[in-house]
Order: structure tokens, then sequence, then C-alpha cells
């Protein structure tokens, strides 16, 4: 095995406000400082892994609202997932949300994989999961 980390995900944003407080607020991620690049971005941190947001007003190629974990995502990895889904669903997310809903949790409690995984959505439509992987 070669020794490699993964370093960063990039991450398109319309908004950089908008997405920073998201991101911020459900994951309590930690905003770092960023050299002035050209692009407008914000890099923030969980862990040591670096979350990059890159603003690009034209948006992603995502056109539909609704969550498919078998689309392109990133996940995070909690040793306490239902820590975390109790504070999202304080923060106002809801997996009774319909399909769409920016608010939507999609929630699989004992799936194939063999952990506890939920999915939802940023305010740019990417998908981000979350799981209790062991």
């Amino acid at each position: 095995m070669l020794d490699l980390r993964v370093h960063h995900v990039s991450i398109v944003v319309t908004d950089l406000e908008r997405s920073v407080a998201f991101y911020q607020r459900a994951f309590g991620l930690e905003r770092l400082a960023r050299p002035p690049f050209k692009t407008e971005g914000a890099w923030l941190v969980c862990h040591g892994i670096q979350i990059h947001l890159i603003l690009y007003p034209q948006g992603t190629f995502r056109a539909a609202a609704t969550i498919d974990n078998n689309d392109a995502h990133f996940s995070f990895h909690t040793r306490d997932f239902y820590g975390i889904l109790d504070h999202l669903v304080a923060e106002g997310f809801r997996e009774d949300a319909e399909e769409g809903d920016p608010m939507r949790l999609f929630v699989i409690r004992e799936g194939l994989a063999g952990f506890p995984q939920l999915y939802m959505m940023d305010p740019d439509r990417n998908i981000v999961e979350i799981n209790g992987a062991p």
C-alpha cells in the first residue's frame, strides 16, 4: 500500500457564505486561513481532513434535488452516528421531509454495508454521507 492519505475534498458552491454556514452548522467544521487564490473559496477542516469550498456561480452538474446514495458524494465517519443524527434533527433536518426539500435526510439504519448511513444535500445539491462504519 502506498503511503497516501486524503488531504482535502473540493466542493463547488454557488454562494460561498451560505455554504460555509451550512457546513459549520451541520457538522461543526472550523474555518481555516486560505491563500488569496484567483478563485474565491473557503477552507474548512474536520479532524485534519480539509473541505475546500470553491465558488463557481454556474453551479454543479446535478439538476435534480433528490438524494441518490449511488451518485457522487463524499462521506464523514463518526463513532456516534445517532448523536450526529440527533444533532441534525435539532438543526431542523428531517427524515420525513419531502423529496427535494433541502432539509431532507435519507437514513439507512441497517443496510447492506453493515453500518448505519445517512445522506443529505448541501445548498448546492452536493451529496454528503455520514456513516458509522467500524
